[in-house]
């Protein structure tokens, strides 16, 4: 039985990385949160008020991640001997919830409001709108920048509300200037509607990806019979069986297995193909590979 793993030090890079972009987005998710919040109360947008309330579930979220990040660093322990990794799935998978009530929210209000729109100061609202949208974009890119949205789950949930944040500027804007121009203020809740209606697209897919991955699925991108007939095209191995992939947090997956071998073979020869071929193949540095011949018995497992 060997068990092998390394990576860290590229894990603990990837997390400064991912710290310092959540802390951009962060500082710059608040500040635009009030301009929008104490615009919206004075230009009476619900539009502008609802990209507030998003915004505030952003801070939240960002918030929420840059925790998570710390949590995630400290060290395992006898209790928790895979550390704390899991407690950013738990941000990310809270994140995609509070998205959920955030839009439902959103959808409440605008229906309020379908039947007797109140005016709206729509050139204000334009202007609050525009570096609204300006600062989500380059919270956006401070996060793809010094962040692994690709990867990260945790991240990509708080990449996500502020994209979200982002269309809801452009929907303010595209309202305000439909009510400018054409004095049709239920634009207003339209805009609002479609937006919260964006946000659940994207909140049920971190929803999706978080459960799975507490539910020790699979990784999405790896096909475990790849992974079997990789190990089964090594020399001298003759089946694979109890087989486990599943992920720790984002960027960590983790395999185990038993390989039953030819009697004649070298158990250590076959395991470092079997790590290697692993690391090689499917990027998996964290492997515990039980080797077993002929002679050994053991019971039988039911998952």
């Amino acid at each position: 039985m060997h068990h092998h793993h390394h990576g860290h030090d590229h894990h603990d890079h990837t997390r400064e990385g991912n710290k310092k972009g959540l802390v951009i987005a962060l500082v710059i998710t608040a500040g635009i949160m009030l301009l929008e919040f104490f615009g919206g109360l004075l230009t009476n947008s619900l539009a502008l008020l609802s990209d507030s309330g998003h915004m505030l579930s952003d801070a939240s979220s960002l918030a929420l991640s840059l925790v998570a990040i710390w949590f995630a660093a400290r060290p395992p322990s006898p209790k928790k001997t895979y550390g704390f990794y899991r407690f950013e799935i738990l941000a990310a998978f809270f994140n995609g919830v509070t998205l959920f009530f955030i839009a439902g929210f959103i959808v409440y209000e605008a229906y309020g409001r379908f039947f007797d729109p109140p005016a709206v100061s729509s050139g204000s609202m334009m202007l609050i709108a525009l570096i609204g949208l300006a600062a989500n974009l380059l919270s956006a890119w401070a996060l793809i920048r010094k962040g692994d949205i690709k990867d990260n789950v945790n991240l990509r949930s708080a990449y996500l509300h502020v994209i979200g944040d982002a269309l809801g500027s452009v929907g303010a804007i595209i309202a305000g200037i439909v009510m400018y121009f054409f004095d049709w203020y239920a634009a207003d809740p339209v805009i609002s509607v479609v937006v919260a209606l964006l946000i659940l697209k994207s909140a049920w897919g971190v929803l999706k990806h978080t459960v799975h991955i507490l539910m020790e699925g699979t990784p999405l991108m790896i096909d475990p019979q790849e992974v079997q007939k990789a190990l089964e095209d090594i020399d001298g191995v003759i089946n694979v069986h109890d087989l486990h992939i599943w992920t720790i947090t984002s960027g960590l997956d983790s395999l185990s297995c038993h390989l039953l071998i030819e009697d004649h073979k070298d158990e250590q020869w076959v395991l470092q193909k079997a790590i290697d071929k692993i690391e090689a193949s499917f990027k998996i540095l964290h492997t515990t590979i039980q080797v077993e011949k002929s002679d050994l018995q053991h019971g039988v497992t039911t998952i």
